[in-house]
């Protein structure tokens, strides 16, 4: 109920912010939200409310559109008779209380410094480390959010990258990648030999940041190399897995999630895997640990494999193939006879 903001100091936007074909985000969710909530503390005549925009935003967007709108719902001047932030959270998918309370950092774009203030006050009740928070304008802060995924996206197709140069050259990049991480301009986090990134974030923060790169008149390199890099690892597994089995299979993919700790499989290594394969002629076997069909509809697309602990279950299955590391799929009684596949530094069975 949008008059229920006006009872309150501050009022945290987050709707989705879904791409659009040229890479920027739209903003269609986020002005009807913001819409209603301005409308509500107009008709209660009240002041200096502060609206905080979490969601991700195309650069510009909030300086050029969210503002114009509030000043005319409102009727008044930011800075003046209402408060802007932009705030966005990094937090991840499966740890969001954790990434909440515990940030590295708090983001904070303003349109004034009044209102920066507030929302530096409120973090300092709020998170339990003490996070630095870094203070900025609207504009500089919407791209520091998207360089900040960009940067982690970089890291990981680098690890990619060396993994299929190691692959080729008959070298171990899981030992490689361990000593690089050691160096102190490099740090371990991400380097970890695995498959492509995905995900509601990573795969479009990188191409919003090759979109704002052209509206800049600049090129994104690095962001278009990002992405490349990460077809490949694509295009490698399903090779890879035709090497190991021709169609019709069966190849049973474990890990339809991005990541392990949740059921998002939106862009995720075992979903377009598993795509793959199914228009390539294969009997496909999907299986994750939190995915599945009333929380991912998607996977109604394939056939489930059902229950990877029951040595049952492997019958007749040519190929395994592991594309997210959970645990759980550490210590399979998967069979002698079927071949294994995966990138990722945890045993396909107990031996």
């Amino acid at each position: 109920d949008p008059a229920a903001a006006v009872d309150t100091d501050a009022t945290f936007f987050i709707p989705p912010s879904p791409s659009l074909p040229d890479g920027s985000f739209s903003t269609e969710f986020l002005l009807r939200a913001m819409q209603s909530v301005a409308a509500a503390v107009k008709k209660a005549g009240k002041k200096n409310h502060l609206f905080v925009c979490s969601s991700t935003t195309t650069p510009g967007a909030v300086d050029k559109i969210l503002i114009p709108m509030l000043e005319k719902e409102l009727g008044g001047r930011v800075g003046q008779d209402f408060g802007m932030i932009y705030n966005p959270e990094f937090i991840a998918l499966g740890d969001v209380v954790r990434g909440l309370l515990n940030p590295d950092f708090v983001l904070v774009g303003e349109s004034d410094s009044a209102s920066g203030d507030r929302i530096e006050e409120f973090y300092a009740r709020y998170c339990q480390n003490r996070a630095p928070v870094r203070r900025m304008s609207n504009i500089s802060a919407e791209l520091c959010k998207i360089s900040v995924n960009a940067y982690v996206t970089m890291k990981i197709s680098f690890t990619n990258q060396l993994r299929l140069i190691a692959q080729g050259l008959g070298a171990d990049p899981e030992v490689i990648l361990n000593a690089l991480g050691q160096d102190t301009r490099i740090g371990a986090k991400y380097l970890r030999p695995g498959l492509s990134y995905g995900g509601p974030c990573f795969p479009r923060d990188n191409r919003l940041l090759a979109w704002a790169a052209k509206q800049a008149g600049v090129r994104a390199y690095l962001a278009e190399a990002t992405d490349s890099v990460n077809e490949a690892a694509k295009a490698d597994l399903f090779e890879r897995v035709k090497q190991a089995t021709p169609a019709p299979g069966p190849v049973a993919v474990l890990g339809m999630a991005y990541k392990p700790n949740t059921y998002i499989t939106e862009e995720s290594a075992g979903l377009h895997l598993a795509q793959q394969l199914k228009r390539g002629g294969y009997r496909v076997l999907a299986h994750d640990v939190h995915s599945n069909p009333t929380n991912s509809p998607v996977l109604h697309e394939f056939e489930l494999l059902p229950d990877p602990n029951d040595g049952d279950s492997w019958k007749g299955v040519a190929t395994v193939v592991i594309c997210c590391p959970w645990p759980q799929y550490a210590n399979l009684p998967i069979p002698p006879t079927v071949r294994r596949v995966s990138a990722w530094s945890i045993p396909a069975s107990g031996k």
